[in-house]
């Protein structure tokens, strides 16, 4: 970490802002202003408000704005906001691989996912990758933190977090339903009621997604997927007229989901000429997921300045993605990642893949990634302000306890190939092929404390992360788990993670914002696993003036190392051991705005937004990666998987009975392996230019009908290289429905 530049750039900050500080009448609205604020547990941000008054870069998306578009796709959603960065998969968002300024996007590892304010990856800190991700189809809003703003939240303070406020109980009765169906028999679905009374309440939710799949398995059958989605809230709370006002909240959550989806994509010679090809071999492909969720949540209204919030919760995720892995035949054997990368090495086993050629013993080996995780904790929050004189003072507590664990048992079974058809020869026995179990124990703990005086805020924070990561491997001859075979290592990880930040208000048009802040992301379970260290600047501007507002942001991250993940999703052997790559620079702008075209007029309005980013990541020394995953890389490489332009433009009509609203977002190409200059075509992910509309007639206040083409212009496009060979993006698709409110 370097100390000097933190020390200058908080000094440059600090004075600038101080020296530009003056006394007027103004100072007491604003913190007046604060001071109604209302701090939620479940939320981040809470409001667009929040947002824009935040000492570092935040981003609200409003239920309003969620509803535009009838996205159940969350890669089409964070699509619209600056310093996301995201490489799609399946087409429709099942499993997103999301990064936030330069961050390695793969399975979004390196990002805090969470819902209500809940670490929700599978097991937050002993296996980060996000198999499971909230379903934003049933949210209300999705907030977005990045910089100096997000070091409340932990583990992984480098690029930020994403918290998804699921649907609250509601103050009166109320009644919902939406539906909609269309191309390749996709059908989404959702309802829900609730009430509220003087001492309790209540909401209940279900959500139903289907869909057929747009890609052509050879030989016939579905490649897409089924989920379901089941949500119950209720609360008790105390009278209206209590001295302290106190709730208990409890929360419960079930979702399952089958999907046809398969590691195996094309070669770049198929995929040309038939990009929504699915090859033979992957016919028996199936991820299969159970998730549950329970949450207790306590709230005390001290005093209308001081609040504590505390939560309990668990989180139960099972999944068995009963895939493809590598194949073997005629004394040659190898991945489907090398396979489809080298067919010409391998034309046998490329021709048993693709179903061109019969094999009658075991030479398709599918995987059974069976595993189950648990993720539970009780974290306590207490926010009390209050003013002397003419400042506001802010100071929140937190800490959290926190254990997960994945259970990996694990087998293979061996398959043949026959006229197209695939016939299982060898069945594997349970916990041959990965029979371990890796749990996390951690306490966290952050102080966050907010001064405003007059035009300026300024927020100093510490976060404290005590991580306890230990590994039993019982081996793959031991599969009763007597211990026979036991192989152990763990690691005890201790890190504080300062940041700061600061807002000046120049007036109600115009603000100046900053920080700094040490980014972290913690190590494995080897003690030679370095943890993810950065130290990260950011500076920009808020602006609103005439109609027209927005943001413009400059951000640096400056890691010292960073670390890289042997992930089967991206090429490797899927050991999810972590490797120090050493030191990255990542720079980028960031840029938003928004305008009413038609603001003068009181009957219609048409507000069109415009977001860009710019990220710059480029390693700063040479090594081999671990298992070829970047390849061999040199100093002055891009780091793969990170596109250096994205833009997304919006454009809405809204009237009293019609809206319509048209979004067009530009994906530029990104490398998959580590290099400078131009990329490779075999190793060049292509950019994209992609349309979406959307339209509703309102017939009345409790009725709308709706309609939303994906993919207008019906591009054509490619959105990775991995887990396997090229895969594409959604084709042109087009559904109806409707929307009832009560």
């Amino acid at each position: 970490m370097n100390l000097n530049r933190i020390t200058s750039f908080l000094l440059l900050l600090c004075t600038g802002f101080l020296m530009a500080q003056t006394q007027d009448s103004a100072k007491k609205d604003s913190i007046q202003d604060l001071m109604e604020v209302t701090i939620v547990a479940n939320k981040l941000l809470g409001s667009k408000f929040e947002a824009r008054n935040r000492t570092g870069s935040a981003y609200y998306l409003s239920k309003q704005e969620l509803e535009q578009h009838n996205y159940f796709d969350i890669n089409r959603i964070l699509g619209q906001v600056p310093g996301v960065n995201i490489y799609e998969e399946d087409g429709f968002g099942l499993r997103p691989n999301i990064s936030l300024r330069g961050t390695s996007p793969e399975r979004s590892s390196k990002i805090n996912i969470m819902e209500d304010g809940i670490l929700m990856a599978p097991a937050p800190y002993s296996a980060s990758a996000a198999y499971y991700f909230p379903n934003v189809n049933r949210m209300q809003a999705v907030e977005v933190l990045k910089g100096s703003s997000q070091i409340q939240y932990g583990p992984n303070t480098t690029g930020g977090a994403i918290n998804f406020v699921s649907t609250e109980i509601p103050n009166s009765f109320s009644a919902n339903a939406r539906a909609n169906y269309g191309s390749y028999n996709t059908f989404n679905g959702y309802a829900n009621v609730g009430d509220s009374f003087k001492n309790f309440g209540y909401m209940i939710e279900y959500n139903r997604r289907e869909s057929e799949g747009f890609k052509n398995l050879d030989n016939g059958g579905d490649t897409g997927f089924e989920t379901n989605d089941v949500v119950a809230k209720f609360r008790v709370n105390t009278n209206p007229e209590a001295r302290v006002q106190q709730s208990l909240d409890f929360k419960f959550q079930y979702s399952d989901e089958a999907s046809d989806e398969t590691y195996l994509g094309l070669t770049d010679e198929d995929y040309s000429r038939t990009p929504f090809r699915r090859y033979a071999g992957s016919q028996e492909d199936l991820m299969s997921t159970e998730h549950s969720q329970f949450m207790l949540t306590h709230t005390a209204e001290i005093t209308d300045y001081f609040r504590v919030t505390t939560t309990a919760y668990r989180n139960d995720f099972k999944r068995n993605w009963y895939k493809l892995n590598d194949v073997s035949a005629n004394g040659q054997s190898t991945s489907i990642a090398n396979l489809l990368e080298n067919p010409g090495d391998f034309p046998v086993l490329f021709g048993i893949v693709n179903g061109s050629e019969d094999f009658a013993g075991s030479a398709l080996n599918l995987k059974n990634n069976n595993r189950e995780y648990y993720s539970q904790g009780i974290q306590t929050k207490a926010d009390y302000h209050f003013l002397t004189g003419d400042v506001y003072h802010d100071i929140e507590v937190g800490l959290r306890y926190h254990q997960d664990e994945e259970d990996r048992f694990q087998w293979v079974d061996g398959y043949n190939m026959l006229g197209g058809n695939m016939n299982l020869v060898d069945a594997g026995i349970p916990g041959t092929d990965s029979n371990r179990i890796t749990d996390a124990k951690a306490l966290a703990a952050h102080v966050m404390y907010k001064l405003k005086y007059g035009k300026l805020t300024l927020t100093p924070g510490l976060r404290y992360e005590n991580i306890k990561l230990e590994r039993n491997d019982f081996g793959r001859n031991d599969v009763e788990r007597t211990g026979t075979d036991l192989s152990t290592r763990s690691n005890e990880i201790n890190e504080f993670i300062p940041g700061i930040g600061a807002n000046y208000k120049f007036n109600q048009e115009i603000s100046l914002f900053g920080g700094v802040h040490k980014g972290f992301s913690p190590g494995g379970t080897r003690p030679e696993e370095s943890s993810e260290q950065s130290v990260n600047y950011e500076l920009g501007t808020r602006f609103n003036h005439n109609g027209f507002s927005g943001e413009l942001v400059g951000f640096y991250n400056d890691y010292s190392n960073l670390l890289g993940s042997d992930f089967a999703a991206t090429g490797g052997v899927g050991t999810l051991d972590l490797f120090n790559a050493g030191e990255v620079d990542v720079a980028g702008v960031e840029v938003q705005g928004a305008y009413d075209v038609l603001k003068a007029n009181s009957n219609y309005s048409m507000p069109f937004s415009v977001a860009y980013t710019f990220t710059d990541a480029t390693f700063q020394n040479t090594f081999d990666s671990n298992v070829g995953i970047w390849g061999e890389v040199a100093e002055g490489d891009e780091v793969p998987y990170i596109s250096r332009h994205q833009f997304n433009a919006g454009l809405s009509f809204i009237a009293d009975k019609f809206e319509a609203h048209a979004n067009a977002r530009y994906r530029g190409e990104f490398r998959t392996q580590a290099g400078s200059g131009s990329i490779p075509s075999n190793e060049k992910v292509g950019s994209n230019f992609i349309v979406d509309l959307s339209a509703k007639y309102h017939l009345n206040k409790n009725f709308s009908l709706t309609s939303n083409i994906i993919n207008m212009l019906d591009t054509e496009y490619e959105v990775a290289r991995v887990p396997a060979g090229l895969r594409p993006g959604h084709p042109f698709g087009i559904y109806g429905g409707f929307e009832f409110r009560f």
